[in-house]
């Protein structure tokens, strides 16, 4: 087997695990479902916010309930979810009730991968009971994954390629292809903000200064992909950080945009969503103010509404554009965000206003 190029600018050797076919697509719902985790890995990229705190996001969204795990999927038309963490075996009552909703409402074919570190036998049948398609070991050893081989699990294992850790990989790889591992994906090296300090203690440095990736990470894993080729009948898969951002992410930020988007904003190529912006009212006067710019300007009730949570009103750029020439007192301005669950704000453009410090209403 050749090691080759995918369309999606990862390596592979072999076959890419469906799970990966679905993410890179965009199509895989991230559920992370703990922060817990028994390991001290030094390279664990986990923010802050999620290291070691037991919580549970669908993508951005903080959930508490399978009905906010359920609008999340629908919302971005989900194929498949990945389940990750943390360890999600240390929740593993929370990790079977939302495995079986997740079959249970979204049908078999929705395709589930979870990532853990070790389980039982018995835990591992009842994943499998369950409907679990695919589980990924973060493991250096082969131990976990010859149990979950064991009872018919389709089994990989999924690591950082850490420079200088051919010949631990190597090996690795030959003990797993003796206990029936299916698969190995292995993972470009990224600096985070809680990883930075201990990757530099240990000698690493950023390939760039526009890239959050280690410096020698993606030569070590090509090369493990190479030796692979000649040596196993293991598929492996090279998932390079540009994938990550440039191509998954986008195009899950594009379905789920597709699917909440208003009928005023605009889809930019990256996923973003453009709307224009009114603010300076108060908070209690909004509504009167969507009535009044409707009522003068003939603009459709679809396309100006209140956002009481900001404390805004919202339009189409072009509404906000040509507004902000005759209105005085208000200003406008065209927002880029997020179409997640937070919409986070990545560009705010101010529009022109005809000069006036405001007048009476």
């Amino acid at each position: 087997m050749a090691v080759r190029k995918t369309k999606f600018g990862s390596f592979v050797v072999g076959e890419m695990p469906e799970g990966c076919r679905l993410c890179v697509r965009g199509a895989k719902l991230v559920l992370f479902l703990t922060g817990l985790c028994r390991l001290s890995c030094f390279y664990c990229p986990l923010s802050s916010l999620r290291r070691g705190k037991d919580v549970v996001y669908a993508n951005e969204r903080p959930i508490r309930s399978s009905r906010e795990l359920l609008e999340e999927a629908e919302l971005m038309d989900a194929l498949g979810t990945g389940i990750t963490g943390g360890d999600p075996s240390l929740r593993f009552r929370r990790l079977l009730r939302y495995l079986r909703v997740l079959k249970e409402e979204l049908g078999p074919g929705h395709h589930v991968h979870l990532y853990c570190t070790e389980l039982s036998r018995e835990r591992l049948r009842r994943l499998k009971e369950e409907g679990l398609d695919e589980i990924r070991f973060h493991a250096w050893s082969p131990e976990p994954v010859r149990r979950a081989v064991e009872v018919g699990l389709n089994t990989g294992v999924e690591l950082p390629s850490l420079p200088g850790s051919f010949r631990t990989l190597t090996r690795l790889l030959k003990d797993l292809e003796e206990v029936g591992c299916s698969f190995v994906n292995l993972n470009e090296l990224e600096f985070s903000e809680t990883n930075s300090q201990e990757l530099r203690r240990r000698g690493f440095r950023l390939k760039s200064d526009t890239s959050v990736a280690v410096k020698g990470s993606e030569e070590l894993a090509l090369r493990v992909l190479e030796w692979a080729s000649e040596n196993t009948e293991l598929d492996l898969h090279y998932c390079p950080s540009r994938l990550k951002d440039g191509v998954q992410l986008r195009n899950r930020l594009k379905r789920r945009a597709r699917r909440v988007a208003r009928p005023y904003e605009a889809l930019t190529p990256e996923g973003l969503l453009v709307k224009g912006v009114i603010t300076g009212i108060p908070r209690e006067r909004l509504e009167g103010e969507r009535r009044r710019l409707r009522r003068k300007y003939g603009i459709p009730p679809e396309l100006i509404s209140v956002n009481g949570r900001r404390g805004r009103l919202e339009t189409s750029p072009e509404i906000a554009e040509e507004l902000s020439e005759v209105e005085e007192g208000l200003r406008f301005f065209w927002v880029e965000s997020y179409p997640t669950f937070e919409g986070m704000e990545v560009t705010v453009i101010p529009l022109p206003l005809r000069s006036s410090a405001g007048r009476e209403r």
